[in-house]
Order: structure tokens, then C-alpha cells, then sequence
């Protein structure tokens, strides 16, 4: 008996000092796991060491020595989210708001910066100083297309001389050697408005041979200009002309000239698909957008120049009547001026109060007091003008991605992922959990190019969160668009721990990120 007892224990001792040893910082385990690769969660552990991840199964298989051990049980193990459409670099670019919280706490490990065509000028200079400083998410850097044209030709309403549209291309070029990951446009907004498709086109093919991504906010996602139709055409046709990827941010219907057309969209997109021509988008979860004031209801040839030069117009008896009658026209494309609500001013007494009780206030039309607000400084608007068929469509899309073009004042700041989950995963049933992570994480990391991110992954850097499948969720209400989401209990990026059982931990743990 004794001689079986002693060989037994040999074995045991044999297979133990047999198995793999692995070393680690971190390791978590008794998770659910969902790997941003798969449609089906598996019950693995995860040992992480310095940056990467460097162990995925079951810690029966091998011998682990960590330094710490996060307990999932009950919750959800995923790659941190990677948001496409973002102006956290307003935050970032302020060291006392660079921990960037509103998107940590959603989950968000990545955010994409420079959309709209607007980012911070010259690339280096940010890099370096989001860098020295820390930023708290990884960021994503693109050159704003608007902001080229503003450094080469200021805010003219005018197309560019050959001369100036070289200058264009060599900054453009200038910004890819220096990091970005590609382009953005803001085709609505001025001055990339005054831009035709022939100057975007010769700008996206410098991108294109830098292995770049355009991302682009539509020259129309309603009926203002070209109309929503024309516009997504605009940018089929420039991914066609060019080869370059083509992004649509924050696709939607908006207003009420264009609700219903989702599935008109859907088909341009699958067609232009199989064509060959790369097309995806990205949607923020709600039926209201937000933007300033002035871009949603100004007309864009009156502000040429700035607002300087606005006002100027409005004192000549014959623009101020063409400017207050296409002011009233965009008010009604928006639904209306009890649609439109402010969100933030310098005067805060006129916050919460939508367009019609302002114009009330100030005895006045509607159009007229978007001027008089004006005077007083930019004013950001939250406008519901988005029909929930529409929203559906597109969600349901398998090359539609999660992003929450994240601005002050609207609660998608603070709130679009963990709103996603709750929602339309958990509430609705309109998509399913694996999708949602999926098309939050690694399908995005594919779309910008980014290296050995986005997947729980053998060798891939560990960005990883751990969160509560029954508290993950929103907080920012219209209301109240400053509060964080709750019922994420870690986050893991670049193998540090960012928030621990819920708390952030103070540490800056991201970086700018570098293209393949």
C-alpha cells in the first residue's frame, strides 16, 4: 500500500513539475470570456505579463506565478471597447482631464481622435505632449481635412488654386509620416463644405498610399445640400476613385425629410461592398444628434469667413431676409424649434430650455434667436430627429460598428456603449451579446488597421475589461449628460489596471498608438 501511495505521489509530482510555468502581473480568471473573435463565450483564464497577453485556457494546464489575481466570477471578461468616432481630444489635450473617465468607464480602452474633419495641428506636436503628460485611453490620431484646408486657405468659401491644393497634399502627407492613421472629413461643416469631391479625392489618394482610412461625417445626412443619398454616394465614389477604405461616422437618418431610408443605404453600402470598394460606418445608440448651433441651423454661405462675417451679413436688409428664411428652413428639417434643446452656452440660464421657449423669452421668431443666442457666444444643441426603424437597420448590419462621436453637453459621451449593451442587447434583443462585443472591439481595431489590438489573443496587447452583465449600464440622461456609466469592474490597458472593482486607480495607462 505504502509502495502505491509513494508512486501515486510521484506521478502527482511528475505532472506538476511537467507543466508549462508562466510568470505574470495579472491573471483572471472564472470569467466569461468573450474574445472579440468568436460568437460563442468560453469559461478560460487570462495571465497577462507586462503588455501582452500571455496565456489563454484553463490554469489546470499549466503552472501560473502571478503577482495578482482578478476574481470575474459572475461577470464578463472582453477587450476593452475601441471607439471610431470621438472628440476626446479636447480632453485629452488638458492634463487635468487627459485620464479621459467619461470613456473609460464605459469600457472604452481606444479612442479615434481628429473626426469631422477637425483635429489638433501638427500631429508631432500632440503626440508629444499626450505622451508626456499621459492620456488615460489609447488614442487613435487622424488629420481633419477641414483642418488642412483651414492652415492652407483659412475659411473661404472658394475651391483651391493648384498651388494651395499642393500645399494641401504635402500636409496631408506631412501628418501620415507623422503617425495619423488616415483622414477625416466634415463634408457638412465649414469650411470642408466649400471643398468639392475632386479636391477630397486628391487628398484620400496621398492617404491611400499610406495605407490609410477615410472617415468621414456626410456632406448631407438629411436634405440640406446634396441630400443623404447623394452623400453616401459622394463617398462610395471617392473610395472608388482612390482604393481607400471608407468609413461613414455616426450613420443615421436624420430629420424627417430622410427617415425611412435606411434601407436605401444599406443596399448602396452591400453593393458598393461587392464591388470590392471597403465600406463600413459607425452609430452612436440614440435618436438624437448634437452638434453646435451654428452648424445645425446656420446656412453654410453665410458664415464664410467666421462669424465675424455672419453678422456682418445679417445687417444688409437683403441677406438678413435670405439668412432668417434658410435658418426657419433647417429649424423645421431638424423637426422643429422644440426639437432643438441646449445643451451648453455661456449663459447657463439658457441651458435646458429648447428653441421654441427661447423664442418665447425673447419675444421673437425661432431663426431670430438663433442669432441673438449667437451673439453671445456658440451654443451645442441636442436635435431628436431620428426615427427607431432607421436606427435598427443599421445597427443590425455586420459592418456597422459601435462609436459615440462623444461631445460635451450630449449623454453619448458617457454613456453610448454601456447603453448599447443595456438597451438594444439586453432590453430590445435587437443584436446579441457576442455581436455587440464583436462590433465593438475587434471588427473596429480591423477597420482602422490597428496591430495586435482588439481580441483577446494569445500575444496581443492585453487590453482588457471585466464588467457586471447586470449593472453595466448608462447613467447620462439629456438632462444630465455628466455622469459616469456604471458596472464596469476592471480596466486593463496595456497590462495595467486602470479602474480596479470599480474605482479609477489614478494611473494613465494609455498611449498613442502607432499604425501597421
Amino acid at each position: 500500500m505504502k509502495r502505491v501511495v509513494f508512486l501515486f505521489c510521484a506521478i502527482l509530482l511528475f505532472l506538476s513539475c511537467s507543466k508549462k510555468k508562466i510568470e505574470a502581473d495579472i491573471l483572471i480568471t472564472k470569467g466569461t470570456v468573450y474574445t472579440g473573435l468568436s460568437e460563442t463565450p468560453s469559461m478560460l483564464d487570462i495571465a497577462i505579463k507586462d503588455d501582452r497577453i500571455v496565456f489563454l485556457g484553463t490554469v489546470e494546464e499549466v503552472q501560473i506565478s502571478t503577482k495578482k489575481t482578478i476574481d470575474a466570477s459572475g461577470k464578463i471578461v472582453c477587450p476593452g471597447f475601441i471607439d471610431p468616432h470621438t472628440h476626446a481630444d479636447r480632453d485629452l489635450v488638458n492634463e487635468n482631464t487627459a485620464h479621459n473617465k467619461p470613456f473609460l468607464f464605459q469600457g472604452v480602452t481606444t479612442v479615434v481622435v481628429g473626426n469631422d474633419g477637425d483635429s489638433f495641428y501638427p500631429t508631432e506636436d500632440y503626440s508629444k505632449l499626450y505622451n508626456s503628460h499621459g492620456i488615460g485611453t489609447n488614442a487613435i490620431l487622424l488629420v481633419g481635412h477641414g483642418t488642412v484646408r483651414d492652415e492652407v486657405m483659412g475659411k473661404s468659401d472658394r475651391l483651391p488654386t493648384e498651388d494651395e491644393l499642393k500645399k494641401m497634399e504635402e500636409l496631408v502627407q506631412q501628418e501620415m509620416d507623422a503617425g495619423v492613421f488616415g483622414i477625416s472629413t466634415g463634408l457638412y461643416y465649414a469650411p470642408g463644405s466649400y471643398s468639392n469631391t475632386e479636391e477630397v479625392v486628391a487628398l484620400s489618394k496621398i492617404v491611400a498610399n499610406n495605407n490609410g482610412i477615410y472617415d468621414t461625417h456626410l456632406r448631407d445626412e438629411s436634405s440640406f445640400s446634396v441630400g443623404l443619398i447623394n452623400a453616401v454616394k459622394e463617398a462610395i465614389s471617392i473610395g472608388r476613385e482612390t482604393g481607400v477604405p471608407i468609413h461613414i461616422s455616426h450613420i443615421k437618418c436624420l430629420g424627417k425629410d430622410v427617415w425611412g431610408k435606411s434601407e436605401e443605404i444599406i443596399k448602396l453600402v452591400e453593393d458598393a461592398r461587392g464591388e470590392g470598394i471597403e465600406v463600413t460606418a459607425n452609430q452612436y445608440p440614440y435618436d438624437a444628434s448634437a452638434t453646435s448651433l451654428k452648424a445645425a441651423v446656420v446656412p453654410r454661405w453665410a458664415e464664410s469667413g467666421g462669424l465675424d462675417s455672419l453678422f456682418f451679413r445679417l445687417q444688409d436688409p437683403k441677406l438678413n431676409k435670405k439668412i432668417l428664411e434658410e435658418t426657419n428652413t433647417n429649424i423645421e428639417r431638424r423637426g422643429g424649434p422644440s426639437k432643438l434643446l441646449i445643451v451648453k452656452h455661456p449663459d447657463s440660464s439658457i441651458v435646458g430650455q429648447n428653441l421654441d421657449e427661447l423664442a418665447l423669452k425673447f419675444k421673437m421668431s425661432s431663426e431670430e434667436s438663433v442669432y441673438e443666442i449667437l451673439k453671445n457666444g456658440n451654443a451645442k444643441v441636442v436635435s431628436f430627429n431620428m426615427e427607431k426603424s432607421d436606427i435598427h437597420n443599421f445597427m443590425t448590419q455586420q459592418w456597422v460598428v459601435t462609436g459615440s462621436d462623444g461631445n460635451m453637453g450630449h449623454p453619448r459621451k458617457y454613456g453610448s456603449f454601456p447603453r448599447k449593451y443595456a438597451k438594444y442587447v439586453k432590453k430590445d434583443s435587437i443584436i446579441g451579446l457576442a455581436t455587440f462585443i464583436n462590433n465593438s472591439t475587434y471588427k473596429t481595431a480591423q477597420i482602422f488597421k490597428v496591430p495586435e489590438r482588439g481580441a483577446i489573443k494569445k500575444g496581443y496587447y492585453a487590453d482588457v475589461i471585466v464588467f457586471d452583465p447586470d449593472q453595466f449600464q448608462d447613467q447620462a440622461t439629456y438632462s444630465n449628460a455628466f455622469e459616469l456609466s456604471s458596472g464596469l469592474s476592471h480596466s486593463i490597458i496595456n497590462g495595467r489596471i486602470a479602474v480596479e472593482e470599480g474605482t479609477f486607480t489614478g494611473m494613465r495607462n494609455g498611449k498613442v498608438l502607432s499604425k501597421e
